[in-house]
């Protein structure tokens, strides 16, 4: 495996600033814009089945593929995901869009199709009382209705073949259980539950730009007798207990929300800043294509060194709720066992290092740095928690990474370097993949 060249720099356990709770921002009196229209959709498809956050980031991917896909098909101004176009030059790139998102969702979610018939319904009615232009002249085009059609039959097209490809990515097969070891530091099963490995299938699930799961590899984690396990365990065993902890109030209530899923919280974030941006069709597209992406690829890397890492004896992967009861055995003087140690948020079945939500905060909060200024403000949902609002995508990054440190669940080394991994699959997914054919991409205040 070949390391990513991280400069590790030691997590800082921040006092995050508060933050209040607040509505959505009012919808948008402008015209619709079908790919937010269709990516809020998605997010609350998300909440209302309660998917879990291990198989979002690979929902959001295919069905951004296809909602990208099929409008590049139709006004090519970026490099292709999986899908080339054909001759789709008169079809509507709204239809397309509203046809591409419906035909996915209702592939991944059949148990929603009469909520997403009604959306698809209301967003083609509203199509044909607005039928779209796109400014040229000198020939003469097709009617509304046809243009409409045919973006409806291409973007239908589009979807169909996205939801061929990932059919076989490796998600859905069979694997054995993975229970990791008994070994000093190494994983294993962990209460309540005590379940073997969840989520493996991401673990061996074929990337979308990436060439491989190992192409970002972290490299192993730091060795149990290291100065930086001896902080990590006194820093999460200090912060991240259930009673008699060292955190504040907002600290512990940030524990279980930054617990959601990732998935939701950094689609809610870029579509809110897209609206207020005012972001064209086409960069909401690309914008959207990315995020999910680069989430995805982080998601199955992180996975793909959960089991790799989680099968060698000596790297040190146990979760914190194993190390603090058994210090006594990991022969580091510096570490104290504490028998009746419980973390804040009840531990992830698998093996602690990489991060998971850390490497997708990384991702996501890169891409949207990239296309817009640090101080943006959002609001955060997750189902039993209350709303938070953020100024600032930094600040909800850091919240967010911090947040498996008050919740006992993670080591600061293995969120700092997990965060840093995913910046760097965005970077790379954003650099390489979905490239402007023309000139160079656009990036917001």
């Amino acid at each position: 495996m070949k390391p990513i060249n991280l400069l590790f720099v030691a997590l800082a356990l921040l006092v995050s600033s508060p933050v209040g709770t607040a509505q959505g921002p009012s919808a948008d009196s402008r015209r619709v814009n079908q790919v937010l229209e269709w990516n809020q959709i998605f997010i609350d498809t998300l909440i209302a089945t309660n998917t879990p956050n291990s198989s979002s980031q690979r929902l959001g991917a295919i069905v951004h593929t296809a909602v990208f896909d099929a409008y590049n098909g139709i006004e090519p101004r970026y490099t292709r995901i999986f899908v080339h176009g054909t001759d789709a030059r008169d079809a509507s790139r709204r239809a397309a869009v509203v046809a591409a998102a419906y035909t996915a969702l209702v592939g991944l979610f059949p148990s929603r199709q009469a909520e997403l018939d009604a959306s698809y319904a209301a967003s083609l009615a509203a199509l044909n009382e607005h039928c779209e232009t796109d400014g040229r002249s000198g020939r003469r085009r097709p009617s509304c209705e046809t243009r409409i059609e045919r973006g409806i039959a291409w973007g239908t097209e589009v979807a169909q073949a996205v939801l061929g490809w990932r059919a076989t990515d490796g998600f859905g097969a069979s694997y054995p259980a993975f229970n990791g070891g008994t070994a000093v530091g190494q994983w294993r099963p962990t209460p309540p539950a005590f379940g073997s490995m969840s989520a493996q299938g991401l673990a061996f699930t074929e990337m979308f730009v990436l060439a491989s799961n190992t192409q970002f590899d972290p490299g192993p984690p730091r060795g149990v007798n290291s100065a930086t396990y001896t902080d990590d365990f006194n820093a999460v065993k200090a912060l991240g207990r259930s009673s008699g902890s060292t955190r504040t109030d907002d600290q512990t209530a940030l524990a279980p929300f930054w617990e959601g899923n990732a998935t939701v919280h950094w689609n809610q974030a870029a579509n809110q800043i897209a609206r207020r941006k005012h972001l064209s069709m086409s960069d909401s597209n690309r914008l959207l294509a990315v995020l999910n992406i680069a989430m995805a690829d982080t998601a199955f890397t992180t996975w793909g060194g959960k089991r790799f890492y989680g099968s060698v004896p000596n790297e040190v992967t146990w979760r914190p709720v194993t190390s603090i009861p058994l210090a006594d055995t990991d022969g580091n003087p510096y570490t104290a066992p504490d028998p009746d140690w419980v973390p804040l948020v009840n531990t992830p079945s698998h093996p602690e290092y990489p991060a998971g939500h850390p490497s997708l905060n990384g991702a996501a909060a890169t891409i949207l740095l990239s296309y817009f200024g640090r101080r943006q403000t959002f609001t955060l949902t997750t189902p039993r928690q209350p709303d938070r609002t953020y100024s600032s995508i930094a600040q909800a990054r850091a919240d967010g990474n911090n947040a498996r440190v008050w919740g006992g669940m993670h080591y600061p080394s293995s969120v700092a370097i997990s965060d840093a991994m995913g910046e760097a699959i965005a970077e790379h997914v954003n650099r390489h993949a979905m490239q402007r054919l023309h000139g160079r991409g656009t990036r917001f205040p």
